[in-house]
């Protein structure tokens, strides 16, 4: 490792900011970084992971040679920093040498971002080590990649164009003498790597990947602990510092929680927890899936996706980390991604999950909860939101139009994954879907999310649950994922044929399948079953017809479907549906036992039903008896309700004697309740079918292992079996109820009301008949429109269209297909969508977090109506406490923005104090006068709101 004979000039520095007047020598800091690479390619970056980006450099048979070009490009990040950016720190320009001082050339006053000057730079960097003999320095080449990629390295790709290396562009990033230091640095960076030659090419969906490397290597070495401590070690030789710096790699990734941990893995039942043998759905798979792929001619690290569709209850959470076992051996996968539609959902399979990985030995694994409230949950933030490492941003450019950025890394958790946009980087992850599909929208850092994804299994739970414009962005992100040769697993209980057929295709089309030959395809997915598409040859394989029977005689259900016609114009009337569900739920209040579960499809009707029952059985249940649950409770208040509903109505008790639970669509998905009877307001009927899956679920189980409470059901439940009610207000001609707004499209209603009247009184197969009931009403099939009656039909008409126009609004944001990127510009390139909260992974997802806020007598503010719990404060300029946030945060609740648009700004403002901060500073708050110990509605434009404790957030 000679590197004598180079000269960079030290006085060349990278970090100064938090170092207390000391600056870094960027040499040294690219050698960190060069170093911090190669580690992460061999010990992060996945067999998969390595094998594309061998791939992409066109030497897949020689994965030294990748390795080091990944650390090149790490090595040569920051170059663009020997320009006007040594200017933006007063102290270290006065210290450069006189040889730069005198010799700025064109730099002026209008400084170019480092990146950018380092991207125009490279292609002469690259010259200088013999890279430019006969190279091609247009877009798409192997030098105008590794450009793209250095300027890649703050989580934004620049438009790179050849002109850039020409002489008036290079003297506007300093004179000869710059230019020449430039070199050296980037020769310094090469002889340590041994010399790498120029690659024969540079694919694009593989310098995606390296950016991410790069990015990442760049925040572990930037960390302010880190370079501390290596500015205060005595100066040595370039040579030692960079085997200094391939020493401390492995510590730095330990204590990132970066390194993977190899599981104990255990016999089904002993890892999931399960008293008993798998289902014979759970089982096929664990006995057919490894099978079938040592006979498939398989690339190396080129998976494929899995389809698990079942009814609720079946097991499909662990069927798919079965697979996960299964792909991890036979891909080299480390750790899986489990996301899910919602943070509730989110949370209660963190849990799940949590309990399989203790059960096998996972400990130091970094098990990460990946949603933007994740930090409040009890069951995840366990040592309290402390102040963590902060990574040491750059003086001058880094931030220019994002200050905001800039003040929201002086509030970091304590563990190093749990900082923004790092969760999916852990080995194993559990979280929202919104955290994945950022991969695939022009923001900020998506490489680092590609990255993050790109090395493990990736399941999508609910995968039912997503809008067009979320499937548009679900189905590019599994294009991406199938480029990557990632194991895919997705899980339903209600998915069409046409969408899953569409998903399954997305992802072929990304492992280089045509559209050409996937047209004349159909991947049809059995019910109950799975079907695996292998990603290199395209072959299927599926559950044997023996298995998926035996799957569907073990949870067979025959459950009935009882109608019942409501007034939606009237809900408290003779015919309304508090008067239908008073009467359905009069069995219970007279035998004194049972478990009900009622399902609304507002809050607002949630809270109704929940206050009509307590007033109708007021003096003869106990407290507690009726339980309300909906996502307009504080979310410490939620969590806490929520835990309290499941464990009540799941698996294993206690089981209590008399429960109703009144909910929103909160209890659709991912919740673990049994209930004796399930009514419901008219919904779609994916959505009915997933209501209905709470009715009964255990049944099967406790038919062979006991109930938790010893008994059976209530004589009731027992004549009547499994029960699914649908107020529908629709029927005969009804009207959709005006307070439903557009929460379903009145065509889906229509569709289904119809498709119940339909059954004439026949009771439902389940698993049997569900998914003809799905295609019923979600499939494709033709016969909607009435040419003859149009006007009949415009209800389904204006249906298609509001589709029609989501995928378009989802074609629009979403970054174009992996195999079609000609210059990694193009991830960014739509104007104004760099940072995450600019852009929505949701269609109609603009919201606010309220805080609701009580004001005493005496003008003191408090969290709690006693005044127990004061508002925390702070003065202009000053801090408020990581604690006094984690107390803030835990009061509030989400909702819809338009509730205030008309409102008085000027008495919704947080206190001053939080204005600049970076997570209170957008908050709402609602200030309630306290009247005779009770909050006093607040106007708000032309309807009230107020925080009921037991109601939750009303508004009228």
């Amino acid at each position: 490792m000679d590197v004598q004979g180079f000269e960079p000039d030290e006085s060349l520095w990278a970090k100064a900011r938090g170092l207390d007047g000391v600056r870094y020598p960027l040499v040294r800091h690219l050698l960190d970084a060069a170093a911090m690479a190669m580690f992460l390619w061999d010990a992060y970056l996945a067999e998969g992971q390595r094998a594309v980006i061998s791939s992409g450099f066109g030497c897949v048979d020689r994965p030294e040679e990748a390795r080091a070009l990944v650390g090149l490009c790490a090595g040569l990040h920051d170059v663009g920093k020997i320009s006007g950016f040594q200017f933006c720190n007063r102290s270290g320009a006065e210290a450069l040498s006189a040889s730069l001082l005198g010799d700025v050339g064109l730099m002026g006053d209008a400084r170019v971002r480092h990146d950018v000057a380092g991207m125009r730079a490279v292609a002469a960097v690259l010259g200088a080590l013999g890279f430019d003999e006969g190279a091609d320095l247009d877009e798409g080449g192997p030098i105008a990649r590794i450009a793209e990629v250095v300027g890649g390295h703050h989580g934004r790709f620049h438009r790179y164009e050849a002109l850039f290396s020409g002489p008036a562009y290079q003297s506007l990033l300093g004179g000869a003498g710059w230019a020449d230091q430039r070199s050296a640095h980037a020769r310094v960076v090469h002889s340590v790597l041994g010399k790498p030659a120029m690659p024969s090419e540079f694919g694009a969906p593989a310098a995606v990947l390296v950016t991410g490397v790069v990015v990442l290597a760049d925040w572990l070495v930037s960390q302010e602990s880190y370079v501390r401590e290596r500015c205060g070690l005595p100066r040595s030789s370039l040579a030692e510092h960079f085997a200094r710096s391939c020493a401390d790699a492995e510590r730095l990734g330990r204590d990132a929680g970066l390194l993977p941990v190899e599981l104990t893995r255990k016999p089904f039942a002993e890892a999931y927890g399960i008293n008993g043998v798998p289902n014979a759905l759970q089982r096929s798979l664990a006995r057919d899936l490894p099978v079938a792929l040592k006979q498939f001619s398989r690339k190396v690290g080129r998976a494929g996706i899995l389809v698990v569709t079942a009814a609720p209850g079946d097991g499909k959470s662990e069927a798919a980390l079965e697979a996960e076992r299964v792909f991890s051996s036979q891909f080299g996968t480390r750790g899986f991604s489990f996301l899910l539609p919602t943070m509730a959902t989110s949370d209660q399979m963190h849990g799940r999950v949590a309990d399989a990985l203790v059960r096998q030995e996972a400990a130091g694994s970094g098990l990460v909860l990946a949603h933007s409230m994740a930090w409040l949950s009890g069951g995840y933030a366990d040592e309290g939101l402390a102040e963590g490492d902060q990574v040491l941003v750059c003086d001058g450019d880094e931030e220019l139009d994002d200050e905001r950025a800039r003040r929201s890394a002086a509030l970091r958790p304590a563990r190093w994954l749990r900082g923004a946009k790092r969760a999916l980087l852990a080995q194993y992850a559990v979280g929202t879907i919104d955290q994945a599909l950022m991969a695939v929208l022009p923001v900020r850092h998506n490489m680092l999310r590609l990255l993050g994804l790109s090395g493990k299994t990736f399941v999508v739970d609910e995968a039912h649950a997503y809008d067009p414009y979320m499937q548009v962005l679900l189905g590019r992100l599994l294009n991406w994922l199938g480029a990557y040769g990632v194991p895919v697993v997705l899980l339903s209980a209600t998915l069409p044929q046409s969408v899953s057929d569409q998903l399954i295709k997305q992802y072929l089309q990304g492992a280089g399948h045509s559209s050409k030959s996937l047209r004349a395809r159909s991947f049809p997915v059995p019910y109950p079953g799975w079907l695996y598409a292998d990603g290199a040859g395209g072959e299927c394989v599926q559950i044997s017809e023996a298995d998926r029977e035996e799957q569907a005689r073990q949870r067979r259900m025959t459950l009935t479907v009882q109608v019942e016609a409501v007034d939606g114009g009237r809900p408290e009337g003779p015919s309304g549906r508090l008067a239908a569900v008073g009467r359905i739920l009069g069995p219970l209040l007279e035998e004194g036992a049972g478990c009900a579960l009622v399902v609304c499809n507002t809050v607002g009707e949630a809270q109704d039903t929940y206050t009509y029952l307590c007033e109708r059985w007021a003096g003869e249940l106990e407290a507690g008896t009726v339980e309300l649950l909906h996502a307009r409770f504080p979310a410490e208040v939620r969590e806490a309700r929520t835990r309290r509903v499941t464990e009540g109505m799941g698996r294993r008790g206690p089981r209590p004697l008399r429960r109703v639970i009144v909910a929103t669509q909160v209890v659709e998905q991912s919740l673990d309740l049994d209930a004796d009877v399930v009514i419901s307001d008219l919904a779609p009927m994916a959505l009915l079918l997933q209501r209905a899956g709470r009715c009964w679920r255990h049944e099967t189980w406790w038919a062979e292992r006991g109930r938790p409470d010893g008994g059976g059901r209530p004589v009731w439940a027992s004549l009547s079996g499994p029960r699914l009610v649908v107020l529908d207000p629709v029927i005969g001609g009804g009207g959709v109820p005006r307070q439903w707004g557009e929460i379903y499209h009145e065509a889906v209603l229509r569709e289904t009301s119809q498709a119940l009247v339909g059954l004439g009184g026949k009771p439902v197969s389940v698993p049997d008949d569900v998914q003809e009931l799905v295609e019923r009403v979600h499939g494709t099939g033709s016969g909607r429109y009435d040419f003859d009656d149009p006007q009949a039909s415009a209800a389904w008409t204006a249906y298609a269209g509001k589709e029609a126009a989501q995928r378009g609004a989802g074609d629009m944001v979403v970054i174009p297909r992996a195999r079609s990127v000609v210059g990694l510009d193009e991830l960014h390139r739509t104007p104004g969508t760099e940072d995450e909260w600019q852009t929505a992974t949701r269609l109609g997802a603009d919201s606010v977090r309220l805080l609701c806020v009580y004001v005493h007598g005496d003008g003191r503010e408090s969290l709690d109506v006693a005044g127990e719990v004061p508002l925390p404060s702070a003065e202009m300029n000053s801090s408020v406490s990581v604690a006094d946030v984690r107390l803030v945060m835990s009061r509030t609740l989400t909702v819809n923005s338009e509730w205030f648009r008309d409102a008085d700004g000027s008495i919704l403002k947080p206190p001053a104090g939080w204005v600049e901060h970076p997570m209170l500073g957008d908050l709402v708050l609602l200030r309630q006068q306290l009247r005779d110990g009770l909050p006093v509605p607040v106007a708000v434009g032309n309807r009230h709101i107020w925080l009921d404790e037991v109601l939750g957030l009303r508004r009228t």
